[in-house]
C-alpha cells in the first residue's frame, strides 16, 4: 500500500505532466504588428492569428461592420461582422484582435472573431 506522502507526490507528478500538456499542445499565438503582418501575408494568409494596432481616425463603419487598423506605416481593412467586440471600440484606440487573414478582392482583409479595446488614457484630453 502506498504511503499518503507517496499518493500526494503521485497526483502532484500527474497534475504537473497535465499542466505542462497543455501549455505545449496549446501554445499561445504571439501578438503581430500590421507590418509583420503585411511584410508576408501569404505566409499568414488562413491563419488564425492575433494583431495589435490603432483604429484609424474616422474608419469605423458599423454599416458594413469594418475599420481600418494601423501600425507604423502600414494599415489593414478589419472586417468585425462576426467578432465579439469589447466596449470602447472607438478612433485612435489600441485594439488587440484575434482572427484569419484572408484576401478579398485582391486586398488583404482581418476577418476578426475578438476584438478587445485599451481603456482610454485618464491623460487623455478631453474635448470640451
Amino acid at each position: 500500500m502506498l504511503t499518503h506522502r507517496t499518493r500526494l507526490l503521485l497526483i502532484g507528478a500527474v497534475l504537473t505532466l497535465a499542466l505542462a500538456a497543455t501549455l505545449l499542445i496549446q501554445t499561445p499565438e504571439a501578438t503581430r504588428t500590421i507590418e509583420e503582418v503585411l511584410n508576408d501575408p501569404n505566409s499568414l494568409e488562413g491563419r488564425k492569428i492575433a494583431i495589435r494596432g490603432e483604429v484609424l481616425d474616422g474608419s469605423i463603419d458599423n454599416s458594413t461592420n469594418s475599420f481600418v487598423i494601423h501600425g507604423e506605416t502600414m494599415s489593414l481593412d478589419v472586417d468585425f461582422s462576426k467578432a465579439a467586440v469589447s466596449n470602447g471600440l472607438d478612433d485612435n484606440r489600441t485594439v488587440y484582435a484575434e482572427g484569419t487573414l484572408i484576401k478579398k478582392d485582391g486586398v488583404w482583409v482581418f476577418e476578426a472573431e475578438i476584438i478587445k479595446t485599451s481603456c482610454p488614457s485618464k491623460y487623455e484630453e478631453q474635448a470640451e
